[in-house]
């Protein structure tokens, strides 16, 4: 048996309910795991413990670092400023070509280096000059309670939550897990069930469900990331039904990020990605429909910049993390045609840049 995490960093959850045969269902996530006392989920971080789910790693985190919102990757988004970013330990998946396994596929508490209150999280945004807080490293959803609270101390100071996620939620906490988010980047990894299931040990129905949910019944700004990987999820075939998927049920304006994969952590006998193969995708997409296509962990500039969908002016020029060109009116609409740019802009971008500054969570703790 597994030992729990330190008696302060467990609280009790809500989504869990008892079976006839003494176990505990969480009903977090579609994995519902069936745990009896002193178990874990596959997830790592909730447990049975007293006839009831916790999560075991509230207040503990893997690190703090603000980032460039563009790397979340959110390119619609207050772009060009600072987003202060942590994650905890653990995921509800099992993606074989983890890119953050070190995180997300931790099992020990050990990987847990900071420890933050929300309320401290949420001050050392204000301080630091973010306009954002995200959650990210590892998938949200694991902490659901953790994130939920950081997001209202971050809205009693104008702050924005971000969520970086698989998607891989049940119905009930999706609804209230994003009453709390402002924009989420959520990860479509491919599509179709036999990836998800041979690749993932999950489901891609789950994850629709989700970006139709975001989309539709929420003020939250979405966009989406497909990671392609060499002969698994990169087929012209794959890529059309996908993005004709999204077109028709999230409609064209959802930005999509076709990145590259590396070598990592399971799949290691699999080549990079290669640029004329997230160039092809892209070029599906938009042939689909598709208004704002880009591709990550390659340098393309042009792949990377946002045009006017209506006369091809280009709005906002990236360079990597840098933004190299800015033609977005005050209200976010191009400035040679006056056609809006759908997202959430302010009067004018922000500076950050590439930077990526470690931050001592702890110096913001009250004392």
């Amino acid at each position: 048996m597994v030992s729990l995490a330190p008696a302060a960093s467990v609280v009790p959850t809500k989504y869990w309910h008892k079976l006839p045969d003494g176990r505990v269902q969480c009903d977090l996530c579609p994995r519902f795991c069936k745990l009896r006392e002193g178990q874990r989920g596959l997830c790592f971080v909730r447990a049975c413990q007293d006839g009831q789910i916790v999560l075991t790693t509230y207040g503990r985190a893997s690190g703090f670092c603000i980032d460039p919102i563009e790397k979340k990757p959110l390119y619609h988004f207050l772009p060009g400023t600072p987003v202060l970013s942590f994650g905890t330990a653990g995921c509800n998946l099992a993606c074989k070509f983890c890119q953050n396994w070190d995180i997300s596929k931790s099992r020990q508490f050990d990987t847990l280096t900071a420890q933050a209150t929300p309320e401290t999280i949420a001050r050392a945004a204000k301080a630091l000059g973010c306009r954002s807080v995200a959650y990210t490293y590892n998938d949200p959803v694991i902490f659901h309670e953790y994130a939920i609270d950081t997001a209202k101390e971050c809205r009693k100071l104008g702050l924005k939550s971000v969520a970086v996620t698989a998607g891989y939620v049940t119905e009930e906490p999706r609804c209230e897990f994003y009453r709390y988010m402002d924009a989420a980047n959520v990860d479509l990894k491919a599509f179709t069930e036999d990836f998800y299931r041979k690749i993932c040990g999950g489901q891609l129905q789950p994850v629709l469900e989700t970006l139709k949910y975001i989309k539709h019944e929420t003020d939250c700004w979405l966009e989406i990331t497909t990671l392609l990987i060499p002969g698994e999820n990169d087929s012209d075939q794959e890529i059309d039904a996908m993005t004709r998927w999204v077109v028709d049920q999230l409609g064209p304006d959802v930005p999509h990020h076709f990145s590259a994969f590396h070598p990592d952590w399971k799949m290691l006998d699999k080549p990079p990605t290669s640029l004329a193969t997230l160039i092809r995708a892209r070029k599906i997409a938009l042939k689909n429909g598709l208004r704002y296509v880009y591709v990550g962990n390659v340098h393309c500039p042009e792949a990377d910049s946002t045009f006017c969908h209506r006369c091809g002016h280009l709005l906002i020029g990236r360079d990597w993390y840098v933004l190299t060109a800015w033609n977005l009116s005050a209200d976010g609409a191009c400035r040679k045609c006056g056609t809006p740019l759908p997202g959430v802009f302010e009067s004018a971008p922000g500076d950050w840049g590439a930077k990526r500054h470690p931050v001592d969570i702890a110096r913001f703790a009250t004392r």
